[in-house]
């Protein structure tokens, strides 16, 4: 049967004994309503596409959720859509296949976070599922606009304004790549202000130090102990000293050479080491152990979590407020005291950049202060023994 449907019509459709059966539009070629055994009633397209020749039939909707008008007028719109080279049910099909956030961050995780730092890892992985997923997981990746990533961050904003910042950096380098992969052609990250961050400028105090020294030495793994005291001797970063292996240490020389796939800038880095440092190293290097790793983990790796640990070590110090990384800095502020320019300190840091190394130049105001007060007393020697401030001859005035 070939007739101009009409809502008439297609109620009075007779249904099938069993499967369907469509009846056509006599107005738009290949419109028309389909009806099966159950009186399920539903209008189609067929149309065949232009690139490939293959025959489609497009669901438009059910009957009568649409009236026949706007079916038709839909049809007709498929049509043209189909007559440019479209393929309105491939499109369909592919923007339903299309992967979502939730796709992307599992696709990031196994092809980028694995070749990350090893202490880098467990916190993209921990931002990708703990904020990212429950938030923007359903989203098609193609979908995703800045409005979505700038409320997001906005949200993790007013209860960890740098968390928030970190998860804006995860989500670009995220959009990055999928813009690699060909999954978007823009990185909808791009523009968003993040939140203004303070370098942390904590350092051991002499008091403090002494107090970490003794409860270094009575904690029960003195092989952790030996960790820290290792991170406090050289300065050197945590995934560095975890990581280290016995080859890389020259004990004659005083020098450990770590790899590039060791330190941040993926350079190798020497530096020499002092002679509390020396001592500690010949006591881990012990005859006939042919054990790579400076610390030895469980299995064939070396040890990786210190996080519990150092608690328990600056609780019994009674230290608050102290990273594992503050040991670095207290190590720089070590070498600031004791007169050394910024530069030497960057060398034995490691800083590839002299910005990052300059957060320690305030420290030089108290070896500055000692050293005026050393040219007062040497320039000025009646003020210290009269008590009275000298005073010098003011300019002739004309």
């Amino acid at each position: 049967m070939t007739d101009k449907l009409t809502d008439k019509i297609v109620r009075s459709l007779a249904a099938p004994p069993k499967g369907n059966r469509i009846t056509y539009d006599s107005e738009v070629l290949g419109f028309g309503a389909r009806i099966t055994a159950g009186r399920v009633i539903a209008f189609i397209l067929n149309y065949r596409v232009k690139a490939t020749g293959r025959e489609r039939r497009y669901t438009i909707g059910n009957f009568p959720d649409w009236s026949v008008s706007a079916a038709r007028e839909k049809a007709k719109e498929l049509k043209r859509e189909v007559d440019s080279g479209g393929d309105p049910l491939g499109a369909e099909k592919a923007s339903r296949d299309a992967p979502t956030v939730a796709d992307l961050c599992a696709r990031f995780e196994a092809e980028h976070v694995d070749k990350l730092r090893q202490r880098t890892q467990p916190d993209y992985r921990a931002i990708a599922r703990n904020e990212i997923v429950p938030v923007l997981g359903k989203l098609k990746v193609a979908a995703v606009e800045y409005e979505d990533i700038e409320r997001l961050h906005r949200k993790i904003t007013q209860r960890a304004p740098y968390r928030a910042n970190r998860t804006l950096a995860v989500l670009s380098k995220m959009f990055a790549l999928a813009i690699k992969w060909r999954l978007r052609p823009d990185n909808p990250c791009k523009g968003i202000e993040r939140n203004r961050e303070h370098a942390r400028k904590r350092y051991l105090s002499p008091d403090e130090l002494a107090r970490l020294t003794e409860a270094l030495a009575e904690y029960r793994d003195q092989e952790v102990a030996d960790i820290f005291r290792l991170l406090l001797l050289t300065g050197a970063r945590r995934t560095e000293v975890l990581s280290a292996r016995k080859e890389q240490f020259d004990l004659k020389q005083g020098i450990w050479t770590k790899p590039p796939t060791s330190t941040k800038q993926k350079v190798e880095h020497r530096i020499p080491l002092s002679a509390p440092a020396r001592e500690l190293l010949a006591r881990l290097h012990k005859d006939g152990d042919d054990q790579p790793w400076l610390f030895p983990g469980h299995g064939s790796q070396h040890r990786i979590n210190l996080d519990h640990a150092w608690r328990r070590i600056c609780k019994a110090a009674g230290i608050t407020d102290l990273r594992i990384h503050d040991l670095r800095h207290s190590y720089a502020s070590a070498l600031v005291g004791a007169g050394f320019s910024l530069p030497v300190i960057g060398a034995l840091l490691g800083h590839s950049q002299p910005q990052t190394t300059a957060r320690y130049a305030h420290l030089y105001d108290d070896p500055l202060r000692k050293a005026t007060e050393r040219a007062g007393a040497i320039l000025a020697p009646k003020a210290k023994a009269s008590g009275k401030v000298t005073r010098f001859p003011a300019r002739a005035t004309k």
